[in-house]
């Protein structure tokens, strides 16, 4: 590996630290996206259950107890649940934007490496045949097989390696937007069914269910015959 980086020459080693940060940024990504996994449909069916019964000091409790962002956006919601529908899906959508920095984080300066990577490799191949024409010119027109070698390898060498570092990076970048926009999608959708469950809940009437309408015919046709008898 040091052989090869001394004959890459300083390019090679500037490509190394910038894959260096690339494998840093990705490692960073991978446990954040790891880190907010969470199953939004049970959460949200857990929200349900406490926000259907008005309960919710129960629902924000749930919510904050709750890792993640999906957990905060409901979080956001609920602890405003007095304010009017409209505000409070204004409040989701702000929630939510907070949101984007930290599922952005990192992955411009992914992109970033992808992009400079080749460019890096390009610049080593150009300093590569420089050298060997250097030498020529030195020479006289005339160089050695190994002088040619040398110069030519630096260029092979730094181009390759750029494009390598290019191309893991982009495919990591593009996975990584893959995921941000999926959470985002989840994160949008956890704040209309929170707002929406608080403006259902508000409207909520009582409502008697079938079985308790039949038993109270039948207790009402109870009490009148029971009436009736006395007679």
């Amino acid at each position: 590996m040091d052989d090869l980086l001394n004959h890459g020459g300083p390019v090679l080693w500037l490509q190394a630290v910038l894959a260096f940060f690339a494998v840093v940024f990705v490692v960073e990504r991978l446990l954040y996206f790891h880190g907010v996994r969470i199953n939004a449909a049970d959460f949200l069916r857990g929200i349900a259950n406490h926000v259907r019964r008005k309960a919710f000091a129960e629902a924000i409790h749930e919510a904050s107890r709750s890792p993640g962002p999906v957990a905060r956006v409901a979080h956001s919601v609920l602890i405003r649940n007095h304010m009017p529908r409209s505000d409070l899906r204004d409040i989701a959508e702000e929630a939510v934007c907070l949101e984007v920095p930290r599922i952005e984080k990192n992955l411009r300066a992914l992109l970033g490496i992808a992009l400079l990577a080749p460019l890096a490799g390009l610049l080593g191949t150009v300093l590569g045949l420089l050298d060997v024409f250097m030498e020529i010119n030195e020479q006289g027109g005339l160089i050695t097989q190994a002088g040619m070698a040398g110069g030519i390898f630096e260029s092979l060498v730094t181009t390759a390696a750029g494009l390598t570092i290019a191309t893991g990076s982009y495919v990591f970048y593009l996975s990584m937007i893959g995921k941000g926009k999926r959470l985002l999608y989840r994160l949008e959708r956890t704040g209309i069914e929170v707002v929406n469950l608080i403006a259902d809940a508000r409207s909520q009437t009582e409502i008697v269910s079938f079985r308790d309408e039949v038993e109270a015919r039948e207790k009402a046709t109870l009490l009148e015959k029971r009436a009736d008898g006395a007679k």
